[in-house]
């Protein structure tokens, strides 16, 4: 009977530390990224009472009698299963589609590792997690740029400054393209306005006008609208028979150098016409492309499924500024709860297999987006139900144990 009493009491024990885990799960069914756990029990040792029994003679075998003497806790697994993704318009909010983890920098060496991608921007620029303040691991030059080599040794923190600017590039290249009239009379000309900068960014008009100078040969000339000179400024396109661009064009003059009168270097490019064609239509030729730009100033960020966090300016160009770093692990159920929506990782977890998102079994980042809780209040509270049965079970053990304790008292009344 004392043994029936001391089951009863393993049973009350662990059977309320499963409500504890249950009541955990539930008090988080709202918490962001969040990942429940399970209890699952086990026998504790047996008491022989006799011994198994080989057979022998005509008598067959006996089988051995144990009294079992309770029961304990097994596990309490952290299931790690993704859970659905919640909108929420803000683009530094992140969660992950599959398997992985963000990494946020501790204090000194630690690294912490979570589900939860609620970032934003601090003071200084740092990408970090709202709730705590850590920052968010990635890869970023020290220039503001996404490395060529992504290498898992090289991530550190993420900054970006609102209003950071980039500096402006001189012209180094000018393409034209689409179509000039095969059926123009020799001496027709047509004229096209077209801007470069210099390295200040400072924006200078050139204009460059077209000349048929013979069948299937037209020259060109490039002046400045205020008669600043242009060298190397004239040339000669060729076309083949059917209308394309001839490779053997004289064009001896590129770069092309314009001396601006902004105190910036000369500016030096080359020109490209081999996208212009001469068929019986209209001309229409114009320039469709040039790598010049003045400075920008950052205007707003936006971030993909790569992670790749890329500045817009107000110059019209975009540049990827920083990629955020995922962290997989072989199992990812021996990481430690370090609260506050973290992981740390353990003897168990296996050693963080740093990568970009979507390559080496890592999920694909969902910007706007933050991954709910995947506690499931119907299997919680069927589990609940259960316990408070089990547990009820185990005390109905005690009671009865109990009463037939009191009846072998009362033999000797």
């Amino acid at each position: 009977m004392m043994r029936s009493m001391f089951s009863g009491v393993t049973g009350l024990r662990n059977h309320q530390i499963k409500m504890d885990v249950i009541g955990n799960n539930i008090a988080n069914v709202n918490t962001v990224g969040f990942k429940k756990s399970r209890v699952t029990f086990q026998d504790t040792l047996s008491q022989t009472m006799r011994g198994a029994a080989s057979p022998q003679g005509n008598r067959g075998g006996t089988n051995p009698m144990q009294v079992g003497l309770g029961m304990t806790i097994a596990s309490i697994d952290t299931i790690h299963t993704p859970s659905s993704a919640e909108s929420t318009g803000n683009m530094t909010d992140m969660a992950i589609e599959g398997e992985g983890y963000f990494i946020l920098q501790g204090d000194g060496l630690d690294q912490y590792y979570t589900r939860a991608g609620n970032f934003g921007f601090d003071t200084s620029g740092y990408l970090v997690n709202t709730a705590n303040g850590m920052k968010v691991l990635g890869w970023q030059t020290s220039d503001f740029k996404v490395p060529v080599d992504k290498s898992p040794q090289d991530i550190g923190e993420i900054q970006i400054r609102k209003g950071m600017m980039v500096p402006a590039e001189a012209t180094t290249e000018v393409r034209f393209s689409k179509n000039l009239n095969a059926e123009g009379e020799i001496g027709e000309s047509y004229s096209i306005p077209f801007k470069i900068y210099d390295s200040l960014g400072c924006a200078h008009t050139l204009t460059i006008t077209f000349e048929k100078t013979g069948a299937n040969t037209w020259g060109y000339t490039i002046t400045h609208e205020d008669g600043i000179t242009v060298q190397n400024s004239t040339g000669t396109i060729n076309f083949t028979p059917d209308g394309k661009y001839s490779e053997s064009s004289f064009n001896p003059d590129n770069p092309v150098t314009f001396k601006p009168n902004s105190g910036a270097d000369d500016i030096e490019f080359e020109i490209d016409f081999s996208q212009i064609t001469q068929y019986a239509k209209e001309t229409n030729v114009d320039m469709t492309f040039q790598n010049g730009y003045p400075a920008g100033t950052l205007v707003e960020v936006t971030t993909d499924t790569t992670g790749t966090i890329t500045g817009i300016f107000d110059n019209g160009h975009s540049w990827q500024l920083a990629q955020i770093a995922l962290a997989n692990f072989n199992n990812p159920a021996g990481l430690i709860k370090a609260g506050q929506n973290l992981y740390r990782s353990s003897n168990n977890s296996g050693e963080p297999q740093i990568g970009q998102s979507g390559t080496g079994g890592r999920g694909t980042i969902a910007p706007g987006y933050l991954e709910m809780s995947n506690v499931d209040l119907s299997e919680e509270f069927t589990q609940m139900i259960v316990t408070q049965r089990g547990f009820q079970a185990n005390s109905r053990i005690i009671t009865a144990s109990d009463e037939m304790l009191q009846e072998l008292i009362n033999i000797k009344r």
